[in-house]
């Protein structure tokens, strides 16, 4: 019994809460959704330098209640507009690819709902880095696959881009679902680079690393606690801290 009231306390609680939140605020339909730009990303005509960002945004509708949706935006010294990639599902089905490039402005709300930059790097260390983040995009191994869960989805995308490029340092907010599926292997770097995780298909694992903490996954929802930054991870919720 205890261990049913603790899953409970721990998965299920959450899980409601972000629901109630979630669908009590979203858009009557995804068209009429904003999707414009939010002001984030820096103008290339004022910002010379290269530019490298990770967002990520409520999902739509009933999947914002469990998930975030999360993307890459970059621009190269000099260069007049971002590069935008993320993984969608629409049109998968019917042989369109799953990886997509500048479906939306670089720092665009998703389906009205704002956007949380997670990584913000600038001037040489952005620069550096581009090349390996266009290299990595060209291997991932899923490019014509999607499945919202466990994954492969957006976030196992931009995932896989933290392990390859781990100058990113990227750190995904715990309700980031498909970020653990790592397909046929067992164990991988974490997102950030800086820890270790073990998964079964992105459905059962543990995670520990310097910047994710310890995180715990049960059929793609993960409870943690983040030492840094003295924060608990619920499931859709994310992180809840002091900084």
């Amino acid at each position: 019994m205890r261990t049913i009231g603790l899953i409970t306390a721990l998965f299920l609680l959450p899980l409601l809460l972000s629901a109630g939140l979630a669908l009590s605020t979203r858009a009557e339909h995804w068209s009429r959704a904003r999707w414009d730009a939010t002001g984030l990303a820096p103008d290339p005509a004022t910002e010379a330098g290269a530019v490298v960002q990770v967002y990520a945004a409520r999902a739509w509708g009933w999947k914002g209640a469990f998930a975030v949706h999360s993307w890459l935006a970059y621009k190269p010294a000099g260069a007049a507009a971002y590069e935008r990639w993320e993984v969608v599902g629409w049109g998968v089905g019917r042989g369109a690819a799953a990886v997509r490039r500048n479906l939306r402005p670089a720092d665009a709300r998703w389906a009205g709902n704002d956007p949380e930059l997670l990584v913000d790097l600038r001037g040489a260390v952005a620069g550096a880095i581009i090349p390996k983040l266009e290299a990595a995009i060209a291997r991932y191994p899923y490019p014509a696959a999607y499945r919202t869960w466990p994954g492969p989805n957006s976030n196992t995308f931009v995932a896989w881009l933290g392990r390859e490029v781990p100058e990113l340092r990227l750190t995904l907010p715990p309700h980031a679902i498909g970020k653990d599926f790592l397909g046929r292997h067992f164990a991988a770097a974490t997102p950030s680079g800086t820890g270790l995780q073990l998964s079964l298909g992105g459905l059962l694992g543990v995670a520990i690393g310097l910047e994710e903490g310890l995180e715990l996954n049960l059929l793609g929802l993960v409870v943690g606690l983040d030492p840094r930054r003295l924060a608990i991870k619920l499931p859709g919720l994310g992180r809840l801290g002091l900084n």
